[in-house]
């Protein structure tokens, strides 16, 4: 495996250990509330994939909530002075409100010295100008990535997880962002109903080819979750889930096609376990990376 796996590019930039604090922004989405649909995509679970994260509570409030969750991973040596976190707000669409609130959350943020950088979790359709000069600003304060959730390039599976929005939004997102120094990770869900092989490794290639094209990526198996669309579609129609060798099989290949320059944020996904219904060896952490290692032949380091 030649890419960089997030901890590695983390230790190497802020030159220590970093984690993450999933944090909250009071955000909604717009294909809840109706402005372009209803219920989220299908498998968007009722928390916005932010089951992890703190709750809407002051910015203050929420870091010490998110930094007791994590600090016991840091090595005793770094005394509590000197831990770096990234500040991510995950669930649901984080750029979708309004601008002069999200700006006075962000920023007192991002000027907290314990916070190395910013991680903003949006859609390619929620970055209207007055958003995109705010994360700009932010930018010259520190890092600032903004994480959008393609998931697949090919429009017809997009339609029926019902993601909201065409391929071309996503690529203009990508160029705006970058001219305004932002920094772009890429979601991509690997087994979504109705794509073959092919088409996955398709959507890989794509976001290897762009230009310019992201500086990280995460790629994570179909999790299906109670609540959920999918969940009530697989009840009703089963339909194939990969297993554990399968997937990795997946990894391996896509791993050969990313180029060196777009950092791994995730190879894995580990959803809460009581949400969890398909594929169940994802619940098993410890045998899910010992057996990628296996077929990356490579031990990344601090984890998958």
């Amino acid at each position: 495996m030649k890419q960089k796996m997030l901890s590695e590019a983390l230790r190497e930039r802020f030159g220590t250990k970093v984690y993450k604090l999933s944090l909250s922004s009071g955000c909604t989405c717009p294909n809840r509330d109706g402005t372009i649909g209803t219920g989220g995509c299908t498998f968007c679970s009722e928390g916005g994939s932010g089951e992890f994260a703190a709750p809407f509570l002051p910015v203050d409030e929420q870091i010490r909530l998110a930094r007791a969750r994590v600090d016991g991973k840091f090595p005793a040596k770094i005394p509590v002075s000197e831990r770096k976190y990234i500040a991510y707000f995950q669930s649901f669409t984080n750029t979708y409100g309004e601008p002069e609130r999200l700006r006075a959350l962000y920023e007192e943020t991002i000027r907290r010295p314990e916070i190395a950088a910013l991680s903003i979790g949006t859609r390619p359709d929620c970055l209207s100008a007055d958003i995109l000069q705010m994360l700009g600003e932010l930018s010259r304060i520190k890092p600032v990535w903004v994480e959008l959730g393609l998931q697949t390039i090919h429009e017809r599976i997009a339609e029926a997880v019902h993601r909201g929005y065409s391929l071309p939004a996503f690529e203009d997102a990508v160029k705006k962002l970058k001219a305004i120094g932002a920094e772009v990770i890429v979601h991509v869900i690997l087994g979504l109903p109705g794509e073959s092989r092919e088409d996955m490794l398709e959507t890989v290639r794509f976001l290897s080819g762009m230009d310019p094209r992201p500086d990280g990526i995460k790629l994570q198996q179909l999790q299906i979750l109670r609540g959920t669309q999918l969940a009530e579609q697989y009840r009703r129609t089963p339909f194939p889930v990969m297993d554990l060798e399968e997937y990795c099989a997946l990894i391996r290949d896509c791993l050969e096609i990313l180029p060196d320059d777009i950092v791994i944020h995730r190879l894995t996904g580990d959803g809460p376990k009581k949400l969890l219904i398909a594929p169940q060896w994802s619940a098993d952490k410890k045998r899910v990376l010992n057996t990628m290692r296996k077929w990356t032949a490579h031990k990344p380091p601090g984890g998958l």
